[in-house]
């Protein structure tokens, strides 16, 4: 069964995933699923709502972070996160998406970026550490509790200044 992609040597990275055929921007390029719900965050885990984290099934959770993404997240009908393409997607080419997509906070990474990316921000950061105008690159195609989070601290930090 061809799904469009594939489990392949990245270079520098390790292993990838890469595109067997073409996708198209809002193409789903990988649908997710649940494999396990975790009571606390982990490397390799997706952040499903404000203390929520699982791990994925399958080859989604091999897909290698980009500063300069080709694809962005959406939750689905089960909570776990598809790929969506960002932009159109060549066979062969690397999917990709920016971690910051789905995790408020990353901090299980090494302090230096080795995504490539002409866009690299130099290290791994999560929704919570990105700049307003790459939040605003990524509309639509961001786990929207990202989004709740962000209204709710930016509430708490007005209401502790008022103090």
């Amino acid at each position: 069964m061809n799904d469009g992609f594939e489990l392949r040597k990245s270079f520098g990275k390790g292993e990838g995933i890469f595109a067997t055929k073409s996708f198209k921007i809002g193409d789903i390029v990988m649908v997710g699923r649940i494999k396990e719900k975790l009571t606390e965050n982990h490397s390799h885990a997706s952040q499903v709502g404000e203390h929520e984290y699982v791990f994925h099934a399958g080859l989604i959770t091999k897909t290698n972070h980009s500063c300069g993404p080709n694809c962005g997240v959406r939750a689905n009908e089960a909570g776990a996160h598809d790929f969506v393409a960002m932009h159109d997607i060549n066979v062969n080419e690397e999917i990709t998406f920016d971690y910051a997509m789905r995790n408020y906070i990353v901090d299980y990474f090494p302090k230096e970026c080795m995504c490539g990316s002409k866009q690299c921000r130099g290290r791994v950061t999560g929704w919570k550490d990105l700049a307003d105008e790459k939040k605003k690159e990524y509309e639509g195609f961001v786990a929207l509790y990202l989004l709740d989070l962000d209204i709710k601290n930016s509430c708490e930090k007005v209401h502790s200044l008022s103090m």
